[in-house]
């Protein structure tokens, strides 16, 4: 009886070993990212900034992106602000569709960042809509 229950807390855990050295060599497990919504901004229709102050209590990222919605725009860059007073300039340069992104933008300084604001500069050609910037952040 003893030789059966140790035989059988053996093979689970060599099943558990296995399982788990399964999961984390196989690719087609991607890692979990989580992104929250920080903030967003209606725009207006010529060049112009604006910022989205960060309020999220627990705000440490490691990278932002911008969503556009209700109409197109024009994003030439955007300054991310850190709590601890840097800042980060990021030059993006490119006409945004409504309902694209930007390309996910890494914070520099290879950890976790405490945003305080990110401030945006663009301008929209269209004058239909205005669009939608919003700030997601990731973890």
């Amino acid at each position: 009886m003893m030789k059966t229950i140790k035989l059988m807390v053996a093979l689970a855990a060599l099943f558990l070993v296995q399982s788990a050295t399964t999961f984390a060599n196989n690719p087609t497990f991607p890692p979990v990212t989580k992104w929250d919504k920080l903030g967003q901004k209606k725009v207006d229709f010529r060049l112009d900034k604006d910022e989205v102050k960060v309020t999220l209590v627990q705000g440490l990222f490691t990278a932002i992106k911008l969503k556009i919605k209700d109409g197109p725009i024009n994003m030439h860059r955007c300054i991310v602000h850190f709590k601890n007073g840097t800042k980060q300039d990021v030059r993006i340069r490119k006409n945004i569709p409504a309902g694209g992104e930007t390309r996910v933008i890494q914070l520099d300084g290879g950890g976790k960042r405490v945003i305080q604001k990110v401030v945006f500069l663009y301008d929209s050609k269209k004058r239909t809509d205005k669009a939608t910037v919003a700030l997601w952040g990731k973890h």
